[in-house]
């Protein structure tokens, strides 16, 4: 049996500067896959919204597998939510992005869920050593 103890009660680890960068590239790449996905949604309605959430679950799953945990996942799913909810907001001259129709409400809603869905599927951290595995 280990005497590390359990992963929470573990000491937070202070993040390196790579993995600090990997975070905000993918936070970026959220955002421009949200900006992509929400122009391609209008574009083609049933092709092009099932693209975006596609392109979008895909840029979550990666971001996932890249960085090794669920933080992956998370921050390309924060830069996509924040550039989506920036989107929806009207100017002053009246111009939008998102038309009040059934695609929009699609897209937005489905993506938070395809963003929950990756998030939550992600692997989270595991502990590295064999000895701590039951049976072993």
């Amino acid at each position: 049996m280990s005497d590390r103890g359990s992963m929470l009660a573990q000491p937070l680890r202070r993040p390196s500067a790579v993995r600090i960068l990997a975070h905000l590239g993918l936070f970026a790449l959220g955002a421009v896959v949200a900006v992509a996905g929400a122009l391609m949604q209008s574009a083609w309605f049933p092709g092009g919204l099932l693209l975006a959430l596609l392109g979008a679950a895909g840029t979550f799953l990666g971001g996932a597998r890249a960085t090794g945990g669920r933080s992956g996942a998370v921050a390309g799913a924060a830069g996509w939510m924040i550039s989506v909810v920036l989107l929806t907001a009207s100017r002053p001259e009246g111009d939008f992005l998102f038309a009040a129709g059934s695609g929009s409400y699609l897209f937005l809603l489905g993506g938070m869920g395809v963003a929950v869905i990756c998030a939550t599927l992600a692997l989270g951290r595991q502990p590295g050593a064999p000895s701590v595995r039951l049976g072993k």
